[in-house]
């Protein structure tokens, strides 16, 4: 049946749970930050700043205050982009997608899809927010060979054709194609935002096209830079967040760039949230970024420094974060982290090495590898027991989740373990009792990891004991993360340890990915992924059946915009995984502490954390977070 997704308008209504906006223009409140501006930085009044349409949530906070965090080095504070989660179209906290930037959207069997922007919305520095913003990005950017070299992003081709583009109007753009993409707005929503638009009355000034090329080449080169196209670049930085005079939609703007020890982003005046009291959102008015050694996250949320802290702590944190909460004032809030699991084992298909490429497509040596760990014990010893013990799939959280799938072939038995390496033909053993391989090797996985993870490098070491039992050495090798990915890339590597699924709470209409052997950041495929991504240019064509399968039904997934048949197309995928282990799987549940100093309100006190779909805290609207100055925290400045 095809379903109502298909061909469906999205808009703001009392059925999506949004109010209408409050009547008159006097009905807005003005925030104090910007009531007691001096006259010669004096803004327009609110409701002129606001689009005609904003979305009003149903949120009741009170304005003012800083949220002071911390960042491990200057650049990640481009994450802001991630979890302050401003979008054309976004997920709620039911994964719905819902217009967010847009007034509404129309869909027209994943081929058609037609945008309205809010009348009246305006970037941070006051100029328009209109069809020419999307125009110049497609035209001028997208299509400009000096300024993108690849052309328009991968995400908006299908079968190597981009979208016929059209303006309407002033407010109202057009993307058509001759076949669905239902990856397109799974892509606009998710956690780095591509950026399908530019504030382009800023960025011209930067273009050839509409400024004085000659000028722009001298003032690049004054900046050490080879083109007027590297400095447009420069200057055209949505997610890295280094140039303040870069207009944003985002709730609240950066106000200096690198070098700095401390990063100021202050509330963006034009932003398009309001609450049903008429105040407009963000409701702090600054979020604070200190650089910090990411080994003293812990330490200095436990000393009570911080007001919300969450990305660089993870699960080991939570005893010494636990302890400091009563005297500091700050309260650890434990959100089960959605990923497939915490700690796969990626046998690398590709790998150069031909006995060990032979035995890692045996999917007899990946079941007795899986069949071989006591996922218990890793349970009890990394997540305090707490954990889900079984295969890398998705969880109970998703609706497209089959818990047979949790089980199959991670049962520990290391018997059956045994007798399957057995019938592989690794009977031969050394003196120590570990097996060997065809050609006398001893049967010694080398275990690339990037060492960030303890709870990897520690639950390596616990899985060296257990394959010990069937004949099986292990050796961890950690190393840095760029050198991995280079020698995964290049079928260096034998077996790699990482985290699993990272959207571990899938619904049909996010694209499985993930799951098909398209992309060369898949360290169990590295190889089939560049040949994907580079059509056939790099990297080596799939060449096992059951891989094969996979891209079949990922292709049903994309040449549809009917979600049943996309949902059987997911299922089929999460079975051949399991079936086949291509990436072996462990524990899965480990908590995300997120820390939060008492008076801070607004997160809710149990969610799913995630880096897709949820964007971090994304999707649980940091722009509604505020200050209850009644329980007597004054808020901090």
């Amino acid at each position: 049946m095809m379903l109502d997704f298909c061909k469906t308008t999205l808009a703001l209504a009392l059925a999506l749970g949004w109010l209408a906006p409050p009547a008159l223009g006097q009905d807005y409140k003005e925030p104090p930050l910007f009531a007691g501006l001096p006259q010669n930085k004096k803004l327009p009044p609110i409701a002129e700043r606001l689009p005609k349409t904003p979305i009003v949530v149903g949120s009741s906070g009170q304005y003012g205050g800083d949220i002071i965090t911390l960042v491990p080095r200057p650049r990640d504070i481009r994450y802001i982009s991630t979890f302050t989660y401003t979008r054309l179209v976004g997920y709620d906290r039911n994964l719905d997608l819902q217009p967010d930037l847009l007034e509404k959207l129309e869909n027209e069997d994943d081929r058609v899809f037609t945008f309205t922007l809010r009348a009246g919305h305006r970037w941070s520095n006051g100029s328009p927010f209109t069809a020419e913003d999307f125009r110049y990005y497609w035209e001028d950017v997208a299509h400009n060979l000096e300024l993108s070299p690849a052309g328009p992003p991968e995400f908006m081709l299908v079968d190597g054709k981009p979208p016929r583009f059209e303006v309407i109007d002033e407010r109202t753009i057009r993307y058509t194609w001759e076949k669905p993409n239902p990856r397109f707005l799974p892509q606009l929503a998710g956690p780095l935002d591509p950026g399908i638009y530019r504030a382009s009355a800023y960025l011209k000034q930067f273009h050839a096209k509409y400024a004085d090329k000659a000028a722009l080449e001298e003032k690049a080169k004054q900046q050490k830079l080879k083109s007027w196209a590297a400095l447009h670049n420069r200057m055209d930085d949505m997610k890295e967040q280094t140039n303040p005079e870069l207009p944003t939609l985002m709730p609240w703007r950066v106000m200096n760039a690198a070098p700095a020890n401390r990063f100021i982003f202050e509330r963006n005046p034009y932003y398009h949230r309001v609450d049903a009291q008429g105040q407009q959102l963000p409701y702090v008015d600054r979020i604070i970024m200190d650089v910090s050694a990411s080994g003293l996250f812990a330490a200095k949320a436990n000393a009570g420094e911080e007001d919300l802290l969450f990305r660089g702590l993870s699960m080991g944190d939570i005893p010494v974060l636990k302890q400091g909460e009563k005297a500091k004032g700050y309260t650890t809030l434990l959100w089960p982290y959605a990923r497939g699991t915490e700690l796969a084992l990626y046998p690398n298909l590709n790998t150069v090495d031909p006995v060990w490429r032979q035995l890692n497509r045996d999917v007899r040596f990946r079941r007795a590898l899986s069949l071989g760990i006591d996922r218990k014990t890793l349970n009890n010893a990394l997540l305090f027991g707490l954990g889900v013990e079984g295969n890398n799939t998705i969880v109970a959280e998703s609706p497209l989740f089959m818990p047979e799938l949790r089980t199959q072939h991670a049962a520990y038995d290391p018997g059956q373990a045994s007798r399957l390496l057995d019938e592989i033909g690794l009977t031969k053993r050394n003196g120590a009792g570990i097996r060997l391989l065809p050609d006398g090797r001893e049967l010694e996985i080398i275990v690339e990891t990037d060492g960030e993870s303890s709870l990897v490098v520690d639950g390596l070491t616990l899985i060296g004991e257990f394959w010990r039992e069937i004949g099986v050495r292990l050796f961890v090798k950690p190393q840095d993360r760029t050198v991995l990915r280079n020698r995964s890339y290049a079928g260096l590597t034998v077996m790699v340890a990482a985290p699993g699924l990272d959207n571990a709470i899938p619904t049909a209409l996010m694209p499985p990915t993930e799951l098909a052997p398209m992309r060369q950041d898949n360290y169990a495929w590295p190889k089939w992924g560049q040949y994907i991504e580079t059509k056939g240019k790099n990297g080596e064509a799939v060449d096992v059946p059951e891989a094969e399968q996979l891209l079949k039904s990922y292709e049903t997934w994309m040449n549809t915009g009917n979600r049943e048949v996309q949902r059987a197309a997911w299922h089929e995928m999460l079975r051949n995984h399991v079936e086949n282990q291509w990436v072996i799987g462990t524990i899965a549940g480990a908590l995300q502490p997120i820390v939060v100093r008492n008076g801070l309100q607004g997160l809710p006190a149990k969610a799913l954390y995630s880096w897709e779909p949820t964007a971090m805290l994304g999707i649980y609207r940091m722009d509604e977070i505020y200050w209850n100055k009644a329980v007597g925290k004054e808020v901090r400045r």
